[in-house]
């Protein structure tokens, strides 16, 4: 019964999974710390002499246009160059998977995932950490077992993954309560001996 639910609290976690891979925020560079326009709603423009070489050599495709750029691509493919010169070679390659696999998605797919992303930004930063949280747990599943439960929670109604949240959440109530029932035989009054 036990792995039943657990099972179907991961199934759950597929339908946030694409966010959640997505959820793994950089770190802050120093392009983010940049002091904010005056009109906070236009973004600040990005000089190309501002880029590192390593980044002004990655980036060298656009060099020749970079100035007629919006200066939110600017931003954009600064912090990307930054964040790509950071990553070691088995981050990269499992970057250039992500990417192949992005611009595989039709633009409808590649719209419900932004959709998803919004409303997983929008969540409590608790919500937040308990999703990446189950999404790892999800990753070191075995691949057929991943397979399995996507295949369940794609097959199931909304109802019946309503049902599987609903699982998941008493799943999660339950675990969290573990400990203190493992607590409660030491917290007896002293001198009281246990029964037996």
């Amino acid at each position: 019964m036990i792995n039943e639910r657990k099972a179907l609290m991961l199934a759950l976690l597929l339908a946030a999974a694409p966010a959640c891979v997505l959820a793994q925020a950089p770190p802050a560079t120093p392009l983010q710390a940049q002091p904010a326009p005056a009109d906070a709603a236009t973004p600040a423009r990005v000089p190309w002499s501002s880029l590192t070489p390593q980044q002004q050599q990655l980036l060298g495709p656009v060099a020749q246009h970079w100035e007629a750029l919006p200066a939110s691509r600017q931003q954009a493919l600064a912090r990307g160059s930054e964040r790509w010169l950071n990553m070691n070679p088995a981050q990269r390659s499992m970057a250039r998977q992500r990417f192949q696999q992005w611009r595989q998605l039709t633009p409808q797919q590649r719209q419900t995932l932004r959709n998803r992303w919004q409303k997983f930004k929008a969540l409590p930063s608790q919500q937040q950490q308990a999703i990446r949280r189950s999404f790892r747990e999800f990753q070191r599943l075995p691949p057929w077992r991943r397979r399995m439960l996507r295949q369940q929670w794609q097959q199931a109604t909304p109802a019946q993954r309503q049902l599987m949240m609903q699982r998941a959440q008493q799943m999660r109530r339950e675990r969290q309560m573990m400990p203190l029932r493992r607590l409660q035989p030491m917290m007896r009054a002293p001198g009281r001996r246990p029964r037996g």
